[in-house]
């Protein structure tokens, strides 16, 4: 496909006028890291729309083989543009990218031709990449802006764990997401006013902490049930179906490896490219300083967790890194790579047997690292029960909802024959 073709690019002045759209993966973090983009003065809505209007939209300008990220993410921004909502001569686009192999690079150049195919082939493309994928002088990354997204990151992460660890047990119903979207919008507008700095997030931390151990809770316990997949339908509602509030509302708690630990990985595999292939010779010590900041920042706020004591810190980066090395080269980092079964091992080492491996039809990297680790991760660990749950455009919900019950319903027989065994029943 010729990478130069449809694209605009979007100018400094573009900035003043245009509204950007950004489609939703992570509703906490992305709030909060649209928020830091705002303070320098970009105009940007995160769309949040749902429903199988989305599918069909996208089905309408991608070829249904298309990975189903792809239809779901351009699906969203079309059918954005056609609701009347904005001037489709005054938006522009913006998707996330890494520079990996995988849907990373090439989204942005389906989304390029579905936009000319639908009539919309003037609305500019921005690519959200520090790899310089394209040049748009409208939009940088400066450092400042990075060091905020950082801590934009770190407290979705923190807050997505704790309303995954509080909601299941809760005994108002609603009082765990109404507490995280408090600190949603006070963090957003603190981020804006203020900026952010060590100290002020050190307290910020331990003041959510605290806030969220005041909600009452039930003392029960619940099978809890890991989720790992491709990065989009592992983490958005839109993608996997609402499966986050479709497992609490079927009785279990859920745990998803944070956002940084995606990050971190991005970056650490620049040092295997240099470790195995020499590449980025110049830019390795200044890769390697930012691998070593955010494995500190990451470090600080998991010991302030354990600190506290209250509520499960996830496990540090190095350590996830660290255990999959026997079962599969880190050289492996096509899409998820290698990170994908790395989780899986992370679970299942913190006491979470059961997970959910979340996969888009037609993504071979997650079918390879993710559905194809399966087995020989089983035969070294037997307790753990994985699933592999395919989400495309025509994957019926009553069935993917229908294997993660009988998973669920394994994982509650398999408890009640411990507790048996435990107790001589």
């Amino acid at each position: 496909m010729n990478t130069k073709k449809n694209y605009i690019s979007f100018t400094k002045e573009m900035k003043k006028e245009y509204t950007i759209l950004a489609p939703n993966m992570l509703p906490i973090h992305f709030k909060l890291i649209l928020q830091v983009l705002r303070n320098y003065g970009y105009k940007i809505d995160l769309l949040e729309t749902q429903g199988e209007h989305i599918v069909e939209t996208g089905l309408k300008y991608v070829h249904n083989d298309t990975c189903y990220p792809a239809i779901l993410v351009i699906g969203q921004f079309i059918d954005a543009i056609e609701s009347g909502k904005y001037d489709p001569h005054k938006i522009a686009l913006i998707l996330f990218q890494t520079g990996g192999g995988c849907r990373a690079s090439n989204y942005i150049f389906l989304l390029r031709k579905a936009l000319e195919k639908a009539g919309y082939g003037y609305v500019p493309v921005i690519s959200f990449s520090l790899n310089n994928l394209e040049d748009h002088p409208g939009f940088k990354l400066t450092l400042p802006i990075l060091h905020r997204m950082v801590y934009g990151v770190m407290f979705g992460d923190l807050l997505l764990s704790l309303v995954n660890q509080c909601k299941p047990y809760e005994l108002n119903h609603g009082d765990t997401e109404r507490l995280a979207e408090k600190y949603t919008v006070e963090l957003a507008k603190e981020m804006q006013e203020n900026g952010v700095s060590f100290r002020k997030a050190k307290q910020r931390y331990k003041e959510i902490l605290d806030a969220f151990a005041q909600i009452p809770m039930a003392d029960e316990e619940k099978v809890r049930v890991g989720i790992v997949g491709e990065i989009y339908v592992k983490y958005s509602p839109l993608g996997n179906n609402n499966l986050e509030q479709f497992l609490v509302d079927e009785g279990a708690e859920v745990t998803i490896p944070g956002f940084l630990d995606f990050c971190l990985y991005c970056v650490y595999n620049n040092l295997i490219d240099y470790k195995f292939y020499r590449k980025r010779k110049l830019a390795y010590p200044v890769i390697k300083w930012v691998y070593q900041y955010l494995l500190g920042k990451q470090r600080e706020l998991i010991d302030l967790i354990k600190k506290d004591g209250r509520f499960r810190a996830p496990a540090p980066f190095e350590e996830t890194a660290e255990r999959i090395q026997e079962n599969i080269s880190v050289g492996c980092k096509m899409g998820e790579g290698w990170l994908l079964p790395a989780e899986m091992l992370e679970l299942a080492d913190s006491g979470v047997k059961n997970i959910i491996c979340t996969q888009p039809f037609g993504c071979l990297p997650n079918h390879i690292c993710g559905k194809g680790m399966m087995k020989p991760l089983k035969d070294k660990n037997p307790e753990i029960n994985i699933v592999a749950i395919d989400y495309d455009a025509s994957a019926t919900r009553v069935n993917q909802e229908n294997r993660i019950k009988l998973m669920l319903a394994n994982a509650r027989q398999s408890t009640k024959e411990k507790l048996g065994s435990v107790y001589g029943d």
